[in-house]
């Protein structure tokens, strides 16, 4: 049964006439590439830059047909694949709009789905990957050049598995699984950087640190969005609610499922980490803060006695008026006396919060580094 939808889209299309709707391109949308790949057990067929009659062509002729379209300034060819697969104007704008949420819709003969493709290595944002399945031909639209696919591809031209000899809805679920596990990588990343950023605030606080926390924090959000989606999508496709899915290519569906699982996990993990990193921090800076209180009141322990005997003898109080007036003042070494009484005093102060342990924080401080390190080796190993 053919999917009903009803929403307002102010910006991605303008209607003309009843039935056409026109696409309106995206200004920063890259130059649109194809690849065709035509496949079945007893063959293989690779072709870039395919005519719409070369590709009517393949679908003729094989058993599966992959046409992956990367780039979306070409609204033309898009329009004439739309033409050709009978694809939903709906599903045509959803395609050009690249800032869709994970979904699946099934038409009366037909399956769209779009995902959202892990960030590669020097990109920020995720990326839309949507995918069309009808008949034996599957359709694959991306934002720009450049996936986590090419092992599927790989494993077409050198026909490892059996994808050869599986059906369509099997590259399917082999492409749904590729975006999934891209997710891996980028999330243990994000994970060793939550660490780093730990040990660094445990040993060396910084106000700096916090852009980092705040940057983690943010990008762990976004894959969050971009991920939790895929979660009820899957759910959908093992469980058999689709007509289209063959009862055997369930199993596989469930796998993806699983990882959508371990991989919200991981991330929601991490977040909370993250989370807690700010009071790793507040607490490392009071800890900071009490140690050079510490130090400023030892020091402060230390001259109030000095303070008080240089006080004393800072009264102008003459002998010769009376021998109570302190007589020390006409001693020969009463000077000598007195700096030595204060270095004694100074001296026995020190050792005394010495063996309190009141000046061991660099031993405490030794004993966090080789905390750290020893994680890092058993992490190592």
């Amino acid at each position: 049964m053919k999917a009903q939808r009803k929403r307002h889209r102010p910006h991605s299309r303008k209607r003309l006439h009843q039935n056409y709707w026109e696409l309106a391109a995206d200004p920063d949308a890259h130059k649109t590439s194809v690849r065709v790949m035509a496949y079945g057990p007893d063959g293989f067929q690779e072709k870039d830059s395919p005519t719409l009659d070369e590709i009517r062509h393949f679908c003729g002729s094989n058993h599966v047909v992959w046409i992956d379209v990367a780039g979306l300034a070409d609204l033309e060819l898009i329009q004439g694949l739309g033409t050709q697969f009978s694809i939903h104007p709906l599903v045509l704008e959803d395609i050009v709009r690249t800032h869709q949420r994970a979904k699946l819709e099934e038409y009366t003969d037909a399956l769209f789905l779009v995902l959202r493709m892990a960030p590669r290595k020097g990109q920020d944002n995720t990326e839309q990957l949507a995918i069309y399945f009808t008949g034996n031909c599957v359709l694959t639209f991306q934002e720009e050049p450049g996936d986590d696919l090419d092992v599927i591809r790989n494993r077409i031209r050198m026909e490892k598995g059996h994808i050869r000899t599986a059906g369509p809805d099997y590259l399917v679920y082999a492409i749904v699984d590729a975006v999934i596990d891209a997710y891996f990588p980028v999330i243990d990343h994000y994970g060793e950087m939550v660490e780093d950023l730990e040990d660094e605030l445990v040993l060396h606080p910084a106000r700096r640190l916090l852009g980092d926390i705040y940057l983690v924090r943010r990008k762990l959000l976004e894959i969050r969005r971009a991920l939790w989606p895929h979660r009820e999508l899957l759910t959908t496709l093992y469980r058999g609610e689709i007509t289209m899915i063959c009862h055997d290519a369930q199993v596989y569906f469930r796998d993806c499922y699983d990882h959508t699982v371990q991989l919200i996990d991981l991330m929601e993990n991490y977040r909370e980490l993250a989370s807690n990193l700010m009071d790793v921090y507040l607490s490392s800076v009071s800890n900071r803060l009490n140690e050079i209180m510490k130090v400023l009141t030892i020091i402060s322990a230390v001259f109030i006695p000095l303070t008080f005997i240089v006080g004393v003898y800072g009264m102008n109080f003459s002998p010769e008026t009376s021998p109570y007036n302190m007589p020390e003042l006409r001693a020969r070494y009463g000077y000598i006396i007195c700096w030595a009484v204060m270095i004694l005093i100074a001296i026995a102060q020190v050792i005394y919060f010495w063996q309190k342990g009141w000046l061991t924080d660099k031993d405490e401080k030794r004993a966090a580094e080789k905390q750290v390190a020893k994680k890092d080796d058993s992490t190592e190993t």
